[in-house]
């Protein structure tokens, strides 16, 4: 069986880096399991677009998210696209990753301002 999806999401940051990100991603599933979504495997790409503070500064960029779902885990990297900021996030770059499962989110980003 022959499964895609596509999948409208928003993560809300809090503490010392706070904003809201929001993101379209296009999966294709490679294993589903309809009775145990935890069961699926699929790979995803999307782009994110996050809106906020970090650092300090105020603005807003787009990062190309790709990633695996397997075991009720995504692990994505995220890489900046350059020229995508705005605000005081305007010379943005950088690189980092997530993973996330039902019950928590962790993001670790590297980043030149």
């Amino acid at each position: 069986m022959l499964v895609r999806f596509r999948v409208t999401a928003e993560f809300t940051f809090e503490g010392d880096n706070e904003g809201v990100a929001k993101v379209e991603y296009l999966m294709f599933y490679s294993l589903f399991d309809p009775d145990d979504m935890h069961k699926a495997r699929a790979y995803y790409v999307g782009q994110i677009r996050i809106e906020g503070k970090l650092q300090g500064k105020s603005g807003s960029f787009v990062a190309n998210d790709s990633g695996t779902y397997a075991g009720g885990v995504a692990n994505s990297e995220l890489s900046i696209i350059a020229g995508s900021g705005t605000g005081e996030l305007i010379t943005i770059s950088g690189v980092g990753e997530y993973s996330a499962d039902e019950k928590s989110c962790t993001w670790e980003m590297e980043v030149a301002l």
